[in-house]
């Protein structure tokens, strides 16, 4: 039977902290301490240099041309909602608003809502979205219903 006080590791899972710069005796050898010799790495204190850093060579991102521009900090970001699934979750006649949309558990973000044209409808809905798609709206008025944009 196993006792709690005579448990020990598996023998190879557990390992000896690595102990540098003390000498013949640690069994990292002396010199270098598997440091190396000399340079920056190779002193004590903190040695982490900035991701891209190339030891003052001009860096990669700064020796390749820049082209174009980047939208990132301006586009607009949406929920999305197809028109297919308005048609499981909604009654006929209903009138969809964001606020709906969050209700159903549709929408989870708070950002402004695009309903986009995946999906078949035949139910007639009064929608109401900040945003549509072309063939979303062309659908939605095909039904029988109205597609109103946010401000």
């Amino acid at each position: 039977m196993v006792r709690l006080n005579e448990l020990k590791p598996a023998p190879g899972s557990r390992h000896r902290r690595k102990i540098v710069g003390r000498g013949e005796g640690s069994g990292h050898g002396g010199k270098g301490s598997t440091r190396g010799f000399k340079g920056q790495t190779a002193r004590s204190g903190d040695k982490s240099m900035r991701p891209g850093f190339e030891g003052g060579q001009i860096p990669l991102i700064r020796r390749i041309p820049k082209r174009g521009f980047n939208n990132t900090a301006f586009r607009k970001e949406y929920s999305l909602v197809n028109v297919g699934d308005l048609e499981a979750l909604f009654e006929p006649g209903a009138a969809i608003t964001p606020e709906a949309l969050r209700a159903s558990r549709l929408v989870r973000k708070k950002l402004p809502v695009k309903i986009l044209g995946d999906g078949d409808i035949q139910k007639s809905f009064q929608i109401s979205a900040h945003a549509f798609s072309e063939s979303a709206k062309k659908k939605i008025e095909k039904a029988g219903g109205s597609a109103t944009v946010l401000k």
